[in-house]
């Protein structure tokens, strides 16, 4: 698959996952009230996480567009499994009730963590070549 579409795929899971966290933030600001405390808690980690995040997948991709770092592309691609594997496993595990899919958050955890790390990295190496060295 092409690097770019790999990158155009990322930018339509950004699109739907800032609209499913404004819609599902608004649910749970209103709806949700209904739940148990801690599972309001939960539900808030998982939307604060992904929609975070969401903001960040949507600027490395935007910094692959104008540097094309692979690096970037493959941070892309963490911050986006990061959101499936915990936010989505913090939602199912709440809200249907399947506690052995919460065993996904630490890596949804890990893949984050290391998305921020090879964005740093880039990040580095797009300012060596700005500067010449």
């Amino acid at each position: 698959m092409k690097l770019i579409t790999v990158a155009k795929l990322l930018m339509i899971f950004v699109g739907i996952s800032g609209c499913f966290s404004v819609l599902f933030g608004a649910w749970l600001a209103h709806g949700g009230q209904s739940l148990p405390l801690a599972s309001q808690e939960r539900l808030m980690t998982a939307l604060t996480y992904q929609f975070f995040h969401t903001l960040a997948l949507m600027l490395t991709i935007i910094l692959y567009r104008l540097h094309s770092k692979a690096m970037l592309l493959i941070a892309g691609i963490l911050f986006a499994l990061g959101i499936v594997f915990f936010s989505g496993s913090l939602y199912i595990k709440t809200l249907f009730d399947v506690l052995s899919i919460g065993k996904l958050a630490p890596s949804g955890g890990l893949s984050f963590a290391l998305a921020w790390l090879l964005v740093g990295f880039a990040g580095t190496k797009m300012f060596d070549q700005k500067l010449g060295n």
